[in-house]
């Protein structure tokens, strides 16, 4: 439209072509120009104390810092982590509810047919955080000084020992269903709201091996409360390398380790998430974040969106194949 076409439309209609255009153009400004512009709510599926739960509160506190917005987390748990995960993928996908989930949400998604959410389509991985091996510790009276001698008093006494996890589903279960039916052995499988009242159990002899994470489980092995037999990834740990891994302790093929990181509600707008991952990526490379994560034990592992994502269906689909050979039931 040239000057003159304009001069020759009468003013009160030139006032609303003006107020429509400017409405339109402010329609088309990307929704989250502003995110975050209130508080962000980061959802656990386990109780305050466990591995997830730990780490979840780092990511958070400096998240917040480097957002320069409140970023606050929600203990959720039960039901495995699915009722936070369920929370989170039928939350609004603005961004200001996220999931901190570890691989126990992908053994759900893969054993669990009646989750009241899709894992495959109602969550999308954002950002890996963590990947560190399960420590497997008994107390310190425990009768087996070694991942032979556990072998050897589980074969002994058939069904009668015990072990610890978090929940049923989650990753500290399957290391220890995993480690049972591989040697074909048993033992009873007692559940709990968290690794924190687990390890406490074990501590006080009322269980009697757990495969911990290592947050819950380095500090009290490092504090010389309990024994440590192995750790459960294919290489040692370098928080602590003096520890033999499972393999080499004599179960062979046996690799288990626990990942962590953040998910998003399907919907989410790609700059939003785009964002989340940056940032947290970052923060992976800050030396002080770096350092209280190393201080709790974990090993670092940053997985942008498409490595995370590669992970998270690549682990869905290992454990539905695990759960199909060793015929493990999640009861």
């Amino acid at each position: 439209m040239t000057l003159q076409q304009w001069c020759r439309i009468p003013f009160g209609a030139r006032s609303i072509l003006l107020g429509s255009f400017f409405l339109l153009a402010g329609l088309m400004q990307p929704v989250f120009a502003a995110y975050p512009d209130k508080p962000i709510k980061v959802l656990v599926g386990y109780a305050p104390g466990s591995s997830t739960d730990i780490i979840g509160r780092i990511i958070a506190q400096d998240l917040s810092i480097a957002l320069k917005q409140t970023v606050v987390i929600e203990n959720r748990g039960g039901a495995g982590g699915s009722l936070a995960a369920d929370a989170v993928a039928k939350s609004a996908p603005d961004g200001y509810t996220i999931l901190f989930a570890q691989n126990g949400l992908a053994i759900n998604v893969a054993t669990n047919p009646k989750l009241a959410f899709n894992g495959m389509k109602d969550l999308i991985p954002v950002v890996g955080v963590t990947a560190t091996p399960h420590i497997l510790v008994v107390n310190k009276e425990f009768q087996a000084k070694n991942v032979a001698e556990l072998v050897a008093l589980l074969k002994s006494k058939p069904g009668k020992l015990s072990f610890a996890s978090s929940g049923i589903g989650n990753s500290d279960h399957m290391a220890g269903e995993l480690f049972l039916a591989m040697t074909g052995l048993q033992a009873i499988h007692v559940p709990y709201k968290g690794g924190s009242p687990a390890a406490t159990d074990v501590l006080g002899g009322q269980i009697d091996f757990y495969f911990a994470g290592m947050p819950v489980g380095l500090p009290l092995y490092k504090g010389d409360k309990l024994r440590a037999l192995a750790v459960t990834s294919k290489q040692r740990f370098s928080g602590a390398p003096e520890l033999p891994t499972m393999i080499e302790a004599g179960v062979r093929a046996y690799d288990m380790t626990l990942w962590q990181g953040v998910f998003v509600p399907a919907g989410t707008p790609k700059e939003i998430m785009s964002l989340l991952s940056t940032t947290i990526l970052k923060l992976l490379e800050d030396p002080e974040t770096k350092a209280r994560l190393n201080k709790a034990g974990v090993q670092i592992a940053p997985m942008n969106q498409a490595q995370f994502s590669e992970l998270y269906f690549s682990e869905i689909a290992r454990w539905k194949q695990v759960m199909e050979k060793t015929n493990i039931k999640l009861e």
